[in-house]
């Protein structure tokens, strides 16, 4: 697509600096003086009146006093140093946190350090709203702490690992193994017969939540052939030709999702209700009134997602 890298966690052009990453000397340097994202249990600060911006804070701010003290360098922002942390260890006063890591979160969380309309937000709520800049770097940050969170022990023989290369890398304690952070591919699909699009909904959605089929690629595997096997496995439907279209970073919590357009030769749909709950076929008018938030039973895809970048760009006729 030629509109590809217009998907949201599409590419900024930021400037990851990788050759900076092993000076320990350098990066301490670039943390006195850069801008620091603080991440709390996975959220993102952001401020604005519609969370439009994320918050980036100086070294030494009280906020940062519950951070973990390791940083994560992402790169520098038009010559501007700009690392991550994580505050989690931070308890909100009087706050429910009931829904704070489910599906569908609009909690914010408000740190008494911070200034007024600056708040912790789930980042699949406020992510269309973010700049293509800033939702790249929190992209990154996101993904890396998820990484280093089921990383801290050594793949080979089971020793403690330790971060190093400014968060780029984590070596064992023990036998001195390095490991490196890891993004599972995920083929998303368009899956289309004529004037109809393919719909599914995983067990455990909220209602009326449905998308485009999806699944991890296996190994040894095509991108077309994860198509063909994923489409078939959850549904049935048997897909011909195969294009790849266009592809988003998704830090939840550490993928790399393949937008891909199928062709389906039948229409018979036949469920796996292991791997989804339910499917069927829906009529570009139809979709048109989901995309509006005007169905009555089926909700509108995210926004943000690369679900709903497909499905808009597929009605639009902007596919190629």
């Amino acid at each position: 697509m030629k509109i590809a890298e217009t998907v949201t966690f599409g590419g900024s052009g930021l400037d990851r600096a990788a050759q900076l990453r092993g000076d320990a000397t350098l990066m301490q340097k670039h943390l006195t003086t850069g801008d620091i994202l603080p991440l709390w249990r996975g959220k993102v600060l952001v401020q604005g009146e519609a969370r439009e911006n994320l918050a980036r804070l100086p070294q030494g701010h009280p906020a940062l006093k519950d951070s973990t003290g390791e940083y994560i360098f992402l790169g520098l922002d038009d010559g501007q140093a700009v690392f991550a942390c994580d505050i989690s260890s931070w308890e909100p006063p009087d706050q429910d946190l009931e829904l704070v890591g489910q599906f569908f979160d609009p909690s914010e969380q408000i740190h008494p350090e911070l200034a007024q309309g600056v708040v912790f937000a789930e980042l699949r709520s406020v992510m269309a709203q973010l700049s293509p800049r800033d939702a790249e770097l929190v992209a990154t940050a996101k993904a890396l702490f998820n990484w280093h969170d089921s990383h801290g022990f050594c793949a080979k023989c089971g020793g403690k690992s330790a971060m190093t290369m400014a968060g780029w890398q984590r070596n064992c304690t023990l036998c001195d193994s390095s490991h490196f952070p890891r993004t599972d591919p995920v083929v998303i699909m368009l899956i289309t017969h004529g004037n109809q699009l393919l719909l599914g909904r995983s067990p455990g959605w909220p209602e009326g939540m449905y998308s485009t089929l999806a699944g991890f690629v296996e190994p040894g595997e095509t991108l077309e052939a994860a198509v063909r096997r994923e489409v078939f496995e959850e549904s049935g439907i048997e897909v011909g030709a195969v294009t790849y279209l266009a592809s988003q970073p998704w830090a939840f919590p550490s993928s790399l999702m393949f937008g891909c357009h199928g062709e389906a030769l039948n229409t018979d749909i036949t469920i796996d209700p292991v791997e989804i709950e339910d499917a069927f076929w829906i009529s570009r008018e139809d979709l048109m009134q989901v995309m509006a938030g005007e169905h009555p039973k089926i909700r509108a895809a995210r926004r943000g997602s690369i679900a709903q970048f497909l499905m808009t760009n597929w009605l639009a006729d902007r596919l190629n």
